[in-house]
């Protein structure tokens, strides 16, 4: 592509690269240039204009654009691809759930033209359906098909949406005393109605391994449940502590206990016949963020979580404090 100052009588065909104000009406950057604006122009007596010309090969920006979103979010990725206008595709969530990004792909997407660029949201972020998950913006008015082409076969199946795949969670509380766990049962079935899930089951029953793992027992049995949930009347501080221990007497067995998430750090999550068990830290009994949320919303979203996956959650792990926390992470 070429660009610069071009001769009025040699623009014909060009794009437009800066706006251009006349005294009769203005004629906007990225028009292509017809026989009518030339004459308006040299009517005006402008004699010469900056222009994009494109050259044998290359692609209009927004024929680029449309043609990487469709490598990179192919038909069934749950994602639908906007209309293309100045260089610009946004691709949003056709439904509830997290975005699948590929960091790899989209670093080299990045890596092969820097007219060439595409932007997402973080990997595994919830979305509302018409949540907008990545962008993909070719900067100059057009681009090398060469370059095109590579950018579509490194980014191609990057993005997708991972929709709901477990709608069905059973909740069990436990209490200490007269305890219970107040608003803890609001602030969990909203996280669950923001992915389109919710409760099937809910049980409250005494802080201890026999009454846990009975009921841990009952939801296995009654297969009702695609994934479980334990919010303990008593902080999880040990993975030998009554959740862990009242989930591995019941048959199951531990993945993780803790998570380089604060927010969040007394999770701990395992298995009971092929059920997700998520142990949630206190914090989940308020609505705001925490890293409960990340490991729920993924396995809500039939997204595999293991250990290794929680440890490298480090990054970006610090979350906004919670006013409610005992604790507070500058104590005065």
């Amino acid at each position: 592509m070429k660009f610069g100052p071009v001769p009025l009588d040699q623009a014909l065909g060009a794009i437009l690269a800066h706006s251009l104000d006349l005294p009769e009406g203005r004629l906007r950057k990225g028009m292509k240039i017809n026989a009518e604006a030339v004459e308006k122009m040299r009517y005006f007596g402008v004699s010469e204009v900056v222009a994009a010309q494109l050259e044998e090969g290359d692609v209009h920006e927004d024929a680029a654009a449309l043609e990487l979103a469709q490598a990179l979010a192919p038909e069934g990725s749950g994602l639908k691809i906007g209309r293309p206008g100045t260089g610009r595709v946004n691709l949003f969530a056709e439904a509830p759930g997290v975005a699948r990004i590929d960091a790899a792909k989209v670093q080299a997407v990045n890596a092969i033209h820097p007219m060439i660029t595409l932007a997402t949201v973080p990997e595994w972020q919830r979305m509302a359906p018409g949540g907008m998950v990545a962008t993909v913006k070719i900067i100059s008015y057009a681009v090398p098909g060469q370059a095109l082409s590579a950018a579509r076969g490194a980014g191609r199946g990057a993005l997708a949406l991972c929709g709901l795949a477990r709608p069905r969670v059973t909740l069990i509380q436990s209490f200490v005393g007269e305890q219970m766990a107040g608003n803890g049962p609001r602030a969990i079935s909203e996280r669950l109605e923001r992915l389109g899930a919710g409760l099937v089951a809910e049980s409250n029953v005494s802080h201890d391994e026999e009454s846990l793992s009975l009921a841990l027992a009952a939801a296995r049995d009654a297969a009702a449940s695609d994934l479980i949930l334990l919010l303990t009347g008593s902080a999880t501080s040990d993975p030998d502590d009554v959740g862990p221990a009242a989930l591995r007497h019941a048959g199951g067995q531990m993945i993780r206990f803790g998570m380089p998430v604060d927010p969040g750090n007394l999770l701990f999550l395992g298995d009971l016949a092929g059920c997700p068990v998520i142990g949630l830290p206190g914090c989940a009994r308020s609505p705001a963020l925490n890293g409960a949320d990340w490991v729920l919303e993924r396995l809500l979203c039939g997204v595999e979580v293991t250990s290794a996956q929680i440890a490298a959650m480090g990054v970006g792990g610090l979350l906004k404090e919670i006013p409610t926390r005992p604790q507070p992470r500058d104590p005065k």
